[in-house]
């Protein structure tokens, strides 16, 4: 049997229990069903351990890089989960780590080769998607509190003091919807998929910017595909970016995707466009956000990105937007990259998720979500999702195939929305008419029953064919 001793590092639930902390039960249910133990100490005061089982030592208090080494630094924990903590790379764990959520650049151990998972004894991983929906949820959000530009706040201030009069005053508010307005998305992730879904939902007109290789997929959804950021930022009314910072340049000290966001790129929007920047701060060369806001050519901003406070002194990658506060806070919005860190239900699907992971690298030698390089004695898996998240799957297919009823569903209803066509298609133009007549309401049923089992059953999107 094998033995193993995990190190949880973040909270597994968010929202407070019934002692006014954070709620970790769902989590530890999740790890006693699988067989594994759930401590609330670290390793040092756990006392004896049962062998042949998986021991998860919780200390979601550790932060600083002097506890986490005076924890963890001696190698006595097999593994680690971690969300936001960021993990030194004095911090070694033999046999794996994963982090809750999408990047890995604060996975900073050796035992992997550091943020990048490359090289090093132990797998890297992640879990992708779990926090897609509600990063993508506040970021539309964030634009939903801008656009329409109806100052709702105003308003219900005057009426609550019997101060409007709905007949005189409207015409003083005009505003306009945001069907019909470009938006522009830069990546074609997880995240920027399900935040360009949502602009098309409110009938927004969507261009992707992401590789050639997408292309067809961004348009099979329905979007309009941009070969350059500056061709997709060309006359949108908002942009949101959603690429991650890509591969660190140690020559040169930077992330490749750092400044990205710069003067040629937002001079291409429409005057008075939006910036939306939920993925991370150093995405936008801050000096060039400023003389936009200056010129006018955007007019509000909506940041997320991570906020330090060490004694007193501030570090981060929020912290150049903080320049920006004096002359223009009214058009800003900062959160301390809060969008999907607060969600409680990705957190703990994320944990469990993350549990799942170790599971199978330490048990089975098999990897899911891997970043990076793959090390010796362990088998790669591929991607592993969520429901609906990144596209469609050979793994989702199967399952959804083994589900006869909803098969024959779908099988049943794809027919007659093809046998209608088919017949149009055979039937002469004086014919016609009394087909459709006839068919019409049979197509319509048809037609709403498959849209509502292709969305209740995620097959929309991108495919890959991973593993089964």
């Amino acid at each position: 049997m094998t033995s193993a001793n995990i190190l949880i590092c973040d909270f597994v639930g968010l929202r407070f229990g019934a002692d006014g902390n954070p709620d970790h039960s769902e989590v530890k249910a999740h790890i006693e069903a699988k067989g594994g133990v759930f401590h609330q100490t670290g390793i040092g005061s756990a006392g004896a351990l049962d062998p042949g089982r998986l021991h998860f030592f919780y200390l979601p208090q550790l932060s600083t890089r002097e506890e986490l080494l005076a924890e963890a630094g001696d190698g006595r924990y097999d593994a680690v989960i971690a969300a936001a903590t960021f993990i030194p790379a004095e911090a070694r764990f033999r046999l794996g780590g994963v982090r809750i959520g999408t990047g890995t650049g604060n996975m900073g151990s050796t035992s992997w080769g550091g943020g990048s998972g490359e090289g090093g004894e132990a797998p890297l991983m992640n879990t992708p998607g779990i926090n897609s929906r509600a990063t993508a949820q506040m970021a539309m959000k964030a634009l939903l509190k801008v656009r329409p530009d109806l100052p709702v706040d105003r308003l219900n201030t005057l009426v609550a003091g019997g101060q409007f009069d709905t007949g005189k005053d409207l015409r003083h508010y005009p505003t306009e919807k945001l069907e019909g307005k470009r938006l522009a998305v830069i990546g074609y992730g997880n995240i920027g998929r399900e935040f360009a879904r949502l602009g098309q939902a409110f009938g927004m007109r969507v261009t992707i910017h992401a590789r050639p290789r997408h292309r067809k997929w961004i348009e099979l959804e329905g979007f309009d595909y941009a070969a350059s950021m500056e061709d997709a930022a060309r006359g949108a009314d908002a942009l949101s970016v959603h690429l991650g910072l890509g591969a660190f340049d140690a020559g040169q000290k930077k992330y490749a995707n750092a400044g990205l966001i710069g003067d040629e790129l937002l001079s291409a929007l429409n005057p008075g466009a939006v910036l939306i920047n939920y993925d991370r701060g150093e995405l936008v060369d801050v000096a060039a956000l400023e003389r936009a806001l200056e010129s006018g050519r955007i007019s509000h901003a909506a940041i997320d990105a991570d906020l330090f406070n060490v004694g007193g002194t501030l570090s981060g990658p929020m912290l150049p937007y903080l320049k920006l506060v004096e002359r223009h806070g009214q058009r800003l919005e900062l959160l301390p990259h809060a969008a999907a860190d607060t969600d409680h239900p990705s957190r703990v699907a994320g944990a469990k998720q993350a549990v799942d992971q170790i599971h199978a690298a330490i048990v089975e030698h098999r990897v899911h979500n891997l970043k990076g390089s793959l090390p010796s004695g362990f088998v790669d898996m591929g991607a592993k999702t969520p429901p609906g998240i990144g596209g469609i799957d050979l793994r989702h297919l199967a399952t959804l195939a083994a589900d006869r009823d909803a098969a024959a569903d779908l099988a049943r209803s794809s027919a007659l929305v093809a046998a209608f066509w088919e017949r149009v298609l055979a039937a002469s133009e004086q014919e016609r008419p009394a087909l459709i007549a006839s068919g019409g309401e049979a197509l319509a049923e048809a037609a709403n029953r498959l849209s509502t089992l292709i969305r209740r059953h995620h097959l929309s999107g991108p495919f890959s064919s991973g593993s089964l």
